[in-house]
């Protein structure tokens, strides 16, 4: 069945492997939870409030996404520092997807708290510096980047599209408009989480359809990977020589009825899968 850890999670998201600890991390969002699955076991952290993706600093200073801004977070205190004020007095907004880019950066999205539509945003976080890259988003996801060509990827789930960027070779910076990469709309795929492999290839995990799908750089499927849990949302590469697949998933808006139909709605997932993938850049603070 490929179950890590059999915790429900009402909205599981931010899937991260730290290269350093050689730990699995992810959220519940809407539960305020941080768990870690270190190879053996399952520790779990209450957060004092909403956060949804992660990035490290060091080997136990990490950086969260979540409402209020990007937070430096001490793994052994739990103590929270504000890096980065987005958003914070948006009160009708919360964070969504994020991750650490390969120069250092950190870009994180945020969402209407009720999905309202063209309520989202992309910001990039470097060196100090805070800018907007992109707005009127409804569900901005599946943000992941491919060094090798100089690229962003980021979806709107809602919108059924994933798109990608180019970036500046030397600052990361975008360095040109965002264009479409991939219009799912054919086929009913709500794209989600996403994460690159070493090859350049994204796996965006399919909210809805219990999928991890894998497209070439060229935006052609090559695989996917079916998830025992309809709410598929993210997924990242880990373990020893990263070549297995960990994905997220939840039960958010399922009511009695539709979780019986779905019972590993919300759990936690770990396939081998012979790719191999990147380690997670470090942010520069």
């Amino acid at each position: 069945m490929n179950i890590l850890d059999h915790t429900a999670c009402e909205l599981g998201e931010g899937a991260f492997w730290h290269p350093q600890r050689q730990e699995f991390f992810w959220f519940d969002i809407l539960n305020r939870r941080l768990y870690a699955h270190d190879g053996a076991a399952t520790k779990v952290r209450d957060l004092p409030h909403l956060f949804s993706a992660m990035g490290w600093i060091g080997g136990n200073v990490m950086v969260l996404s979540g409402e209020n801004g990007l937070f430096r977070y001490d793994l052994d205190s739990g103590d929270l520092t504000l890096l980065a004020a987005i958003e914070k007095d948006q009160v009708q907004t919360r964070s969504n997807d994020g991750r650490t880019d390969p120069w250092g950066g950190f870009w994180a999205s945020t969402m209407g708290r009720k999905a309202e539509e063209g309520a989202g945003s992309i910001y990039r976080y470097y060196r100090g510096e805070v800018r907007r890259l992109h707005d009127r988003l409804s569900i901005p996801n599946a943000i992941c980047f491919d060094a090798a060509r100089n690229l962003a990827y980021f979806a709107d789930t809602a919108r059924n599209r994933i798109f990608r960027q180019p970036l500046n070779a030397a600052t990361g910076w975008p360095a040109g408009k965002a264009e479409l990469f991939l219009d799912l709309s054919g086929e009913e795929l709500n794209p989600d989480g996403a994460v690159t492999d070493a090859e350049g290839n994204l796996w965006n995990a399919t909210w809805g359809a219990g999928l991890v799908i894998c497209y070439n750089p060229e935006g052609a499927r090559l695989r996917s990977i079916a998830v025992p849990a309809t709410q598929s949302s993210c997924p990242a590469f880990g373990g020893p020589d990263l070549t297995a697949l960990y994905v997220t998933s939840a039960f958010e808006n399922m009511d009695e009825k539709a979780r019986a139909k779905d019972p590993h709605a919300g759990k936690t997932f770990r396939f081998d899968i012979g790719v191999k993938g990147l380690p997670a850049p470090r942010l520069i603070p």
